[in-house]
């Protein structure tokens, strides 16, 4: 039976403290989860002066005393529990029931941490639900004036099988990794934001170094300037589709053009074309399909779709990102002909449907694909839209609102997933990133807490000849930054899909970080938590001998081919591709051309697609350059 206790918090008067009324944080609620062998900090608000009692009920008691200060502030510190369940604390005339103990993870960063497992649900045939898993989803909000010191709303929910869907799926995967191994309650902070770039989470005095963000940081103090972007991007957008529904027509019969599908329309003079655009797909069907559950899958379109099925509307979504997956209603498929018609609003740049995806019809038991020729015809051509201006965005806004109310909430560590919103400054990333980490640390006062992070998985293109790219240089950047004490990286080169900045394989990335965190937060001094790292060169004729880190009992190539991502160059700094060869745990490279190498590169693109450098526990080598890389040593 797990062992209870009773802590009392209690002034002269506990009558008149058990009928005041106090504000607690929205942290504070049924199901939540404190963290465990840490002394933990109970707040809020109340009149000055006002007596606090505070009780987690079980077997026995201990009585502390404390009270309001004049602004109203108070905050006892409960001593350090171990980790169970079913706990009733009670603060004043509050009670909160299904309390735990546990190991609390803050999971910020962008859509990557954002996305939620109803998202991915279609790589996996069943994703385990665990009501010891709890995720507390922080509002999406921004302020740019000081820190904030609450949120407006939020709660605690399990995994059920219901809730579940919700939980972020990086996050999810990562705590079911460590439940499996250490049987203790998990916490899951839920303080993402898509599309977020890394300034926009460092607090304001750290953003002193920065003038760029600074600056920007105080232009956006003036809330009437916030209102008047606000206004005048509604109006835009509003004007631009009012003209677009005005001048889409319908469809006409006599002015089908063919288009391919997957694929993207034709741009005039080179120029990308927007507006709405018609298209459809006349398919036939057996009667051995009739009667069955069916999904209509659309891959992924730009920008934004509504979806008809023999002249019955089955769905629509708003932006590109999201995979069309539609459940069709029951009867609306016919034995013999079927016709569906997509329209297509495109806002700017090139629109259509994302090349590389399934679409199609998913029953039971098989597939109708759906791609090929298509009939298409313009219903409204319209200039580009200006996009709004993602004010959230902005610097020390989401720090300010988003975590700043979650200091006091004693943790386990963090983790993180971002970094595509910076690629268009990638060297700049590493500083930033830096200056985070430790302004995070700072407000936090628990010392260098453990700090994982997952690397830029692969994306978009690949070549077939050595490129310059920004994904590899901020990739290297994130590198840099485990010279930070406690800090690890989960490296995802090889679980990217290049047409879909949301790779749907997040339960390696979560397993990949949970490793991490065994070695990192729990002292699993014999795991094997991260791939091979680069740590040395050495030139040994026209060769270049390679060292690593990270190792384990040895090295692999997963591939049987030459070409294993790496490239070399001479004092002229142009790369061309090398060979590489297993020795002594070593890598060495080479290209006959190049007598004198002087640098060399392992996987340095935005999708290497060749990459497949891994340690024999089957993790995957971190991309990195070595006329830029050094070996790690710790910043202090």
């Amino acid at each position: 039976m797990m062992k209870r206790f009773v802590l009392l918090a209690c002034v002269c008067m506990i009558s008149i403290a058990a009928s005041a009324k106090i504000r607690l944080p929205q942290l504070f609620g049924d199901g939540m989860i404190l963290q465990r062998d840490r002394p933990i900090s109970v707040w809020g608000w109340a009149d000055a002066g006002e007596a606090i009692q505070v009780q987690l009920l079980d077997q026995s008691y201990r009585i502390y005393q404390t009270k309001a200060d004049k602004e109203g502030n108070w905050k006892i510190t409960l001593p350090a529990q171990p980790a169970g369940t079913g706990y009733t604390l009670k603060i004043n005339e509050k009670e909160f029931n299904d309390v735990a103990f546990g190991d609390v993870w803050v999971c910020s960063g962008q859509s990557n941490m954002e996305l939620p497992i109803s998202r991915v649900m279609s790589l996996y045939k069943q994703i385990p639900a665990n009501p010891q898993i709890r995720q507390f989803l922080v509002p999406q909000i921004y302020n740019f004036h000081e820190p904030q010191n609450d949120f407006a709303s939020g709660h605690w929910a399990a995994a059920t099988p219901v809730t579940v869907k919700d939980f972020s799926a990086a996050a999810y995967f990562f705590a079911l990794e460590l439940y499996e191994k250490y049987h203790v309650p998990i916490g899951l902070i839920n303080n993402a934001l898509g599309g977020s770039p890394v300034e926009a989470w460092i607090g304001e005095e750290s953003l002193k170094d920065y003038p760029q963000y600074y600056s920007e940081l105080q232009r956006f103090k003036d809330d009437r300037l916030i209102d008047e972007i606000i206004t005048s991007d509604q109006k835009r957008i509003r004007a631009w589709y009012e003209e677009l529904y005005r001048k889409d027509q319908k469809m006409n019969a006599d002015h089908w053009m063919e288009i391919n599908v997957p694929g993207y329309w034709t741009p005039t003079n080179g120029q990308p074309e927007n507006g709405a655009l018609w298209f459809q797909k006349t398919f036939y069907l057996p009667d051995s399909l009739m009667n069955q559950p069916a999904k209509l899958i659309l891959g992924a379109i730009v920008d934004a779709d509504s979806v008809y099925l023999n002249g019955q509307f089955v769905g629509s979504t708003s932006y590109q990102y999201p995979p069309r997956r539609y459940d069709l209603p029951a009867g609306i498929l016919k034995s013999g002909e079927n016709t569906l018609v997509v329209r297509v609003i495109s806002e700017s740049g090139r629109g259509g449907f994302v090349e590389g995806k399934f679409y199609g019809l998913e029953f039971h038991n098989q597939s109708v694909d759906l791609s090929g020729e298509w009939n298409y015809q313009w219903g409204a051509q319209m200039p580009p839209l200006q996009g709004e201006t993602f004010i959230r965005w902005k610097p020390a806004g989401l720090y300010n609102a988003m975590l700043a109310p979650l200091f006091n909430y004693s943790i386990k560590g963090v983790i993180w997933y971002q970094g595509e919103s910076n690629t268009w400054n990638p060297t700049e990333y590493k500083d930033l990133f830096v200056t985070l980490i430790r302004d995070w640390r700072k407000q936090w006062q628990q010392g260098d807490f453990p700090f994982l992070f997952v690397q830029l998985a692969n994306f978009m293109k690949s070549y077939d000849y050595p490129t310059e790219s920004h994904w590899a240089e901020l990739r290297e950047s994130q590198l840099k930054t485990l010279a930070l004490p406690n800090t690890g990286m989960a490296v995802t080169i090889d679980i990217g899909e290049w047409n879909d900045i949301h790779p749907l394989n997040k339960k390696d990335a979560g397993k990949r970080l949970a490793l991490a965190a065994e070695k990192i937060a729990y002292g699993e001094n014999n795991v094997v938590y991260s791939g091979p790292i680069y740590e040395s060169m050495k030139i040994e004729g026209n060769k270049i001998v390679l060292s690593f880190a990270h190792i384990g009992s040895g090295l692999m190539f997963k591939n049987d081919g030459q070409n294993h991502a790496f490239a070399i160059a001479g004092a002229d700094d142009k790369y061309v591709w090398a060979q590489a060869k297993i020795e002594n745990n070593r890598i060495v490279v080479w290209n006959d051309s190049i007598t004198h190498p002087v640098t060399a590169r392992y996987a340095w693109a935005d999708n290497p697609g060749n990459a497949d450098l891994y340690n024999l526990a089957g993790l995957p080598a971190s991309p990195f350059q070595t006329e830029k890389t050094i070996q790690i040593e710790t910043i202090k």
